[in-house]
């Protein structure tokens, strides 16, 4: 606001200053305005009622819609009012961070002139430095590979040459590391062959969707005892977990897609300080039937936490590698919040909140020994389950079996068993979810790819991102993992030493 002393004599020049006043005020509330809505808009995809069915991308993208609004209303307001020309603190941003590994390109910016106005030279006292991330499109380069050949000038011993190193494509052009560039894309950034040979096109390199593919078939047969090792690395625990997610894939024969199914394996150990590293496998198969869990899980005895799908009650009549069936509270839970959302449902609703507390309880214990788990789901978790059993069988009994809250109830009471089996071992999970978000990403691809294009390719796809998912469970840069890998293996590495190549053993 003017200081009085600083206001002009004038009066034109008042009502100049009061109508730029008065426009200044105007653009102000109508940024307010916009504001307002966008952060209601943000409230409402952040807290308001959802079905718990949406795609956790789809949100994220909406988030990221509203938040691009947000920048452009600021944006609006900056070029209008400067940042530097107002007395307040800047909006409070995070501006990110900058890793100490990128490569650092310094620019020193010297004034005009470095004489003095009285004629002598001056000197630096200090800088000021920023930091700004810069990033260059990726770089195409060319791998020249000579061989000079030798000969002797005083006999006939013939020419001696080093031999061709071995690679992954035969008298083809790619490096490993394109390879995996290209495997990355499809299956962690899920950019489809032709999205990417659109992407080369632009930087003058015409290479055909069909090539590309080639590429990916010569690495997922190469790839494929790896997985194979990953498999059976998993499959030696005594506890997973198990779900399955829609892989639909092209019949040629009919013309329109059938549906096969990837059936997720998985182990997560790191929430009661297990030894085994995370890991997931996807076996791909042509449907749902218990068959295919029973035979994707020979050779394993244990624990296994899944959803309430029936097909999984054929393992347990399994006479050798018993397998016992733990099930997952959140999928209980969710028959319970369907009915809450549906309309006044009081019962629901205090279900839920029951089911909230036994949650508190784990989010307590997270990341502690298994019995030390164990003792306090004893303690705390057993008294509470004991309630929520006298509060199911009430309730059953006073409710229709066909109403959607008795069908809720029915459904947790059809478990019963299962669901409780977590307070006996401190190592269970009260859910399935670490595997249901290893199986996000399938379904991402499976959005932009639409279909796999054989039965093959299905399998395929499950051997490479079973790899992939499986570094990011471990920290591991899958690019930097499988450059390392497809180079070992075309280098010729020993099939008895093959447990050395899982993302886990994977050495920076």
């Amino acid at each position: 606001m003017s200081k009085p002393a600083d206001l002009p004599n004038d009066i034109e020049a008042l009502k100049a200053l009061l109508a730029a006043s008065e426009d200044r005020n105007l653009r102000k509330q109508d940024r307010i305005d916009q504001l307002e809505k966008l952060v209601a808009d943000f409230k409402r995809a952040l807290f308001g009622a959802r079905s718990e069915k949406a795609d956790p991308e789809q949100f994220e993208l909406a988030l990221e819609d509203i938040e691009t609004a947000m920048a452009v209303v600021h944006a609006e307001d900056d070029a209008v009012d400067p940042p530097a020309s107002r007395p307040t603190k800047p909006r409070n941003t995070n501006r990110g961070s900058l890793p100490k590994h990128l490569l650092r390109i310094e620019e020193v910016i010297t004034p005009d002139s470095m004489t003095c106005g009285c004629g002598a030279e001056r000197h630096m006292i200090g800088e000021d430095t920023s930091e700004r991330l810069d990033i260059v499109p990726a770089q195409f380069r060319v791998i020249v590979t000579r061989r000079p050949k030798y000969a002797c000038r005083s006999c006939t011993n013939g020419v001696v040459q080093a031999p061709a190193p071995a690679r992954l494509i035969p008298g083809g052009m790619p490096t490993e590391a394109t390879v995996a560039h290209v495997l990355v894309s499809k299956y962690a950034d899920h950019l489809p062959l032709y999205r990417q040979a659109q992407i080369y096109s632009r930087q003058g390199i015409d290479l055909d969707r069909s090539t590309l593919a080639g590429w990916v078939g010569k690495a997922a047969y190469e790839l494929r005892p790896v997985f194979d090792a990953l498999m059976a690395d998993l499959k030696r625990s005594t506890k997973l977990f198990m779900d399955e997610t829609r892989a639909p894939v092209l019949d040629p024969g009919k013309r329109k897609t059938k549906t096969g199914y990837f059936w997720a394996l998985a182990r997560d150990d790191r929430p009661w300080c297990g030894a085994a590293p995370p890991g997931v496998a996807f076996a791909y198969a042509p449907g749902r039937s218990g068959q295919y869990a029973d035979d994707i899980l020979k050779g394993f005895s244990g624990i296994l936490q899944v959803d309430g799908y029936a097909g999984y009650n054929r393992l347990l009549k399994r006479v050798d590698d018993r397998v016992a069936l733990a099930y997952c509270w959140a999928h209980a839970r969710r028959k319970l919040h369907e009915v809450a959302q549906s309309g006044t449902a009081p019962i629901a609703e205090d279900g839920l909140k029951q089911i909230a507390a036994l949650y508190r309880i784990e989010k307590d214990i997270r990341g502690l020994a298994p019995e030390v788990r164990l003792a306090a789901r004893q303690d705390r978790s057993a008294p509470l389950i004991a309630a929520f059993e006298e509060w199911l069988t009430t309730n059953r009994a006073r409710l229709s079996a066909k109403a959607p809250l008795g069908e809720a109830l029915k459904y947790i009471a059809k478990y019963w068993d299962g669901l409780c089996l977590f307070l006996t071992d401190g190592r269970l999970e009260m859910d399935s979810n670490a595997v249901e978000r290893t199986i996000r990403p399938i379904a991402l691809n499976r959005k932009n790819a639409l279909f796999a294009g054989h039965d093959a390719g299905a399998a395929n796809w499950g051997v490479i991102a079973s790899l992939i998912e499986t570094c990011k469970l471990n920290d591991v840069d899958p690019h930097a993992y499988l450059t390392n890998m497809l180079t070992g293996i075309v280098a010729g590495h020993k099939q008895s030493k093959i447990n050395e190549l899982l993302p886990w053993n994977y050495v920076k």
